[in-house]
């Protein structure tokens, strides 16, 4: 592999990596529930990032994951691949990100990145890809819900990191975080 798609490549292993670790550890509740108004859920984003990359390597590029995910049909839900039904299993989730991933990486791995391929649903005049240019959009997306996640995250239980080797950051003495969102609080009243 060159440089440029070794850097490439592990920037999306590294945000598959971040989102994998905010869904670790939490209830079943926890990983499916929705926090904002959209519904946006931690188990939702992992499944969300699984259908992206099964289209964006395996299907774009003729060597897709031998697996139908109904959630992709035409006739399904618009965002169905954004949350968990209670029938699906967070091992199920999480195997199929694996699965994907292990699938997009050998993709990734063969493939020169001046490599082209198809994106069956994308419009068609924007719909042929070269593989560095579904790498740089995958990476984008999937360190977007990545930072998606760790929001999340936060909100149900505190942790903010990119991964459990620890938190970027500057403490994690609660009276200190307290004050400082009081601080910023007063800051932003003061302002309006």
């Amino acid at each position: 592999m060159n440089e440029q798609k070794e850097a490439l490549h592990g920037q999306l292993r590294d945000a598959r990596a971040a989102v994998l670790w905010k869904v670790d550890g939490l209830s079943e509740y926890d990983v499916r529930r929705p926090l904002v108004p959209t519904g946006t859920n931690l188990l939702g984003l992992v499944k969300h990032l699984a259908t992206v990359e099964w289209g964006h390597f395996g299907a774009a590029f003729g060597d897709p994951l031998d697996e139908h995910l109904p959630w992709v049909d035409d006739n399904t839900e618009a965002s169905a691949d954004k949350w968990v039904a209670p029938t699906e299993t967070r091992a199920a989730i999480v195997g199929l990100y694996e699965r994907v991933a292990a699938r997009s990486d050998a993709v990734i791995e063969r493939l020169p990145l001046d490599a082209v391929g198809q994106v069956p649903w994308w419009p068609p005049g924007q719909s042929r890809v070269t593989l560095h240019g579904i790498l740089v959009h995958t990476v984008s997306e999937a360190h977007r819900h990545a930072g998606h996640a760790d929001i999340l995250r936060e909100l149900i239980d505190g942790a903010s990191a990119l991964g459990p080797s620890g938190s970027m950051l500057p403490t994690d003495d609660a009276a200190w975080w307290r004050e400082r969102f009081n601080r910023l609080e007063r800051a932003a009243r003061e302002a309006t």
